[in-house]
This record gives C-alpha cells, structure tokens and sequence, in this order.
C-alpha cells in the first residue's frame, strides 16, 4: 500500500543545535501510528516540519506520491493534514456551532449575516459522522468538558475532509470514559480511511488501538515496529536506549510517624468532611474520577482555594493556612497539576522560575546573593538531570519533562516537610517518569510526606505506600499497599461497596 505522507533525511536545527537529524517517517491510508520518544526527542519538531510551521534543513516531504513542501498549517490543511494540539484551539465564548465554522462562517452572500441553521444543522451532521451525538451545536463551547471540546476539533478537522490527523497526547485531561469514546471515534476514522498520528506517553493506549509505532532518541529515528510484533519493554528500551527494569522503583523508605493530618476539611459544592493523614517518608496516592474534588482538596489544604472548615495540622500544630505563602512558610509544597498555567512562567529562565520560591535561601540582608542563587538553581540542575543549554534558557523552549522538572526543582529548594504532587507525570515520558519516581523516593527517604494526586492508576498502585479514593468529594476507602488492585480502586471510585 503507497504510503499518505513520508517524510525522508529530514533534518532540523535551531542556532546550531541539532534537533532532528536524518528522520524518517511514514503514514498509511487508514492507519493508526503511534509517534513515541521521550520529551525533546523531536516529535513536536517532525509534526510542525511536517505542517509548514518551521521550516526544514534537508530531506523530504511526499504526500500521495508527490514532494510537497508547505509554507503554513493552512496549506497542509488544504493537503488534508490536520493537527489538534495538546492545548485545544476552541474559543469558549462561542457556540460549538461558531467553533465549527470559524474562519469558514457560512453568510447570506457578502452580507456577513450568518445563516444559522445551516451552520446549526452541519455541525449536528459533522458529529454525527464520528458517531457523537450527545453535543448541542447551540451549546456554549466552554461549558463542555475537555472530552467534548476534543470531539468537536476532531468533527471541524473531519469537515475539512482531512485525510490524517494528527493528535498530540489526545487523553491527557480526559476521564475514562471520555477515553473510550476517542477511542470509538478513532476505530470510525480508521474505516473511513483517515489516517491518524497518535502522539502519546500512555503505553497501555499505544497497545490498544495502534497499528504500528516509530520512535526518536534525541532527534533521530530509533525504527518503526508493527504493534503486534512488538512489547513494551522493547518499545521502552527503543525510546530510552537502554533497558529501564521495573518501570516503578522498589520503595526503599522507612515510613514513620504521623506528621501530617487533616480533619473535616469541606468547602460547599466541592468537597465534606475530609479526614487522612500522612507519615514521614510515607506516599500517599490519591485516586478516583476525574471531577471527584481530588485537586480541589489540595488546593485547600494549600490555601490557593477557601475552605468552609476543617484543619491542617503539621507536627501536631494546627496551621492557619488562609494563602499559599502560609503553606510554604510552614514546609508545604505543591507541584500543580497544570505546570504551564500555575506552575512556570514559561518566558523567564530556569534561574528565574526556580528562584521565585526560593527567595528566602539566596538572600541576606535584603539582597540575593548571585553567588548562593547560582550554586542552588546549578546543583538542583544537576540533581534533577534537566536537559537545558544552562541556568538562563527560557522555560518555554524546554521540552515538557524537563518543564515538569524545573517545577519539582523550584519545591525541593524550600526543602518542604509535605509535597503535594497533582499529577506529577502529565505528558512526561516514560524515561522521565522513572527519574520523578527515583526523586520521590529520595525525598521519602529524607522523611518527607508526599501525597501524589493521580489519574494513572498503574502509578497509583506502583508508587504508592497507601491510597486514598475519593468519590464525588468525599473519601470513599483507605487501602494498603499489599490490598490494593485496579478493580478495588475503580469499584471505590465509582461509589460501589
């Protein structure tokens, strides 16, 4: 079967640094291909060569047979190459309908007068297609959840009578449900012929529903395997060059006292009556749906969100917690799960970002001192392994696990007594998870209470030394280490006994 897109030799550079060397990938009709390497790879590099958006130093592009090269994401899209980004593009103000159409509005002739119904009807059609029909087109796109925001994407990228497209960690903020409905939406492209690029850290996903899988290491191509003919180790070991072993480290802590607790912690509408605690050197998971008040909870506890009552209590002393800066002065720290929005300034350098929290250790008498800033900011570099040309590369051109780390980096400085962790391994790589992991453990180790907010329940149970599962904002059951199993997790989730 001719191939849709192949890309060959392709090479990439940014001032001299070699980001892709001598790529090669290729996408056939109907297929679903999963593009894999850890973060910085190359991955988002090849897809925005691939759509027009930089410009490539060698090889070559052919789509249906013939060499291509394109200028912007519209001309790709007009080649039927479509890209829906991590971070969707849906305006929330408008109407799923008005999203559906933006920029190809249907109108009364030149008049601008938008022919509603026609707009109105066309979506319910496009949605139909993929088999979604639980989406007003008259709905205010905001007010949809993430996982219907993404199907209305996948229905304007379908409209536009794309051939591939190209979907960048499409489950990150999804629920499980959610999850199986892309998944039936993408088993129906695939008979229509659609072709699709899965970008994804979720091996359990790739195995699922992929038909073959290409890998990059450090901008250049590692090979391409049939899924059937492949396993997870090998794709692992493709990805980080080397073997990984157990994907979870041994847990090698002593767990002592309690020196965390919180009690009654509610706030209307979100949460009740939340009471656990912690020990030293102890993880405590957190699991349950998404939407079942996990985040809120930790917000709480580090007053970033009000509380209507209940208590926090750090070594046997109630803490009076009424803004993040209460929580960091007393030892608290929290890794949000949303690092591009609450955890970095994505324009300010690493020295600047780890510096913010840091304040208090790299200045005396009213200054900060270079010298302190720079050995602190240098030696958490080094002890997180951030991939960065130095301490003053801007955040934003760093690769998403090396974000994620710059964010631990800037709470291990304060050298907290509790860290929170909210989905700690969002769109990180699996070599990368590792290296969170091996931190965590090393932090235990040091007598630090983690609690470990998590959608993945793999890493629930690998993580873990304890878990807590919330359903619809109360705590639901506390379950060892030894006891707990997906079905146990899933069956207190849900509110079964």
């Amino acid at each position: 079967m001719a191939e849709f897109v192949k890309m060959t030799g392709i090479d990439k550079a940014f001032s001299g640094n070699q980001v892709l060397k001598d790529v090669s990938f290729d996408v056939l009709p109907g297929e679903v291909h999963a593009l894999m390497g850890e973060n910085g790879a190359g991955k988002s590099t090849l897809i925005k060569v691939l759509t027009g958006i930089h410009p490539r130093d060698g090889g070559t592009i052919e789509v249906r047979g013939k060499e291509v090269t394109f200028s912007n994401p519209k001309e790709a899209e007009r080649a039927g190459i479509v890209v829906i980004h991590q971070e969707l593009n849906i305006i929330p103000h408008l109407t799923v309908a008005e999203n559906m159409f933006l920029g190809k509005e249907m109108t009364i002739g030149k008049t601008g007068i938008l022919r509603k119904k026609d707009m109105y009807n066309q979506t319910l059609e496009n949605l139909k297609r993929l088999g979604v029909t639980n989406i007003d087109p008259n709905e205010t796109a905001g007010n949809l959840s993430v996982g219907r925001q993404q199907m209305v994407e996948i229905a304007r990228a379908v409209s536009t009578n794309a051939e591939m497209i190209i979907m960048d960690e499409p489950t990150a903020a999804l629920t499980d449900r959610e999850i199986d409905s892309l998944f039936d939406v993408v088993e129906s492209l695939r008979k229509q012929n659609v072709s699709i690029v899965y970008i994804s850290h979720r091996m359990e996903e790739i195995f699922k529903i992929c038909d073959r899988i290409t890998v990059l290491r450090d901008g250049e191509y590692v090979g391409t395997e049939r899924i059937a003919d492949t396993d997870f180790e090998a794709v692992v070991k493709m990805m980080v060059g080397r073997e990984l072993g157990e994907r979870f480290p041994a847990r090698t802590s002593e767990v002592g006292e309690t020196i965390f607790e919180v009690k009654g912690l509610s706030r209307d509408g979100w949460f009740d009556d939340i009471d656990f605690h912690v020990k030293q050197g102890e993880i405590l998971g957190v699991a349950g749906l998404m939407g079942a008040g996990r985040t809120e909870i930790m917000e709480a506890i580090f007053g970033a969100a009000k509380k209507k009552k209940g208590q926090v209590i750090l070594n046997g002393k109630p803490l009076n917690i009424k803004h993040p800066q209460d929580a960091i002065r007393a030892g608290i720290g929290f890794i949000t799960e949303d690092r591009k929005d609450e955890g970095l300034v994505l324009h300010l350098s690493i020295r600047e970002n780890i510096a913010l929290t840091n304040m208090k250790a790299i200045s005396g008498k009213g200054y900060i001192s270079s010298k302190k800033e720079v050995n602190l900011i240098d030696d958490l570099i080094e002890r997180l392994h951030v991939r960065t040309t130095g301490r003053e590369q801007e955040v934003k051109s760093l690769s998403g696990g090396n974000q994620q780390k710059v964010v631990i980096a800037k709470w291990l400085g304060i050298e907290p007594r509790v860290l929170i962790l909210d989905e700690p391994t969002r769109g990180v790589d699996v070599g990368a998870k590792k290296e969170i992991y091996n931190i965590m453990n090393e932090l235990t180790e040091q007598g630090v209470a983690i609690i470990m907010v998590s959608s993945e329940l793999p890493e629930i149970l690998g993580v873990s030394d304890r878990i807590m599962v919330i359903h619809e904002g109360k705590v639901a059951r506390f379950l060892d280490r030894e006891e707990a199993d997906q079905e146990k997790i899933m069956q207190a989730a849900t509110g079964g006994e």
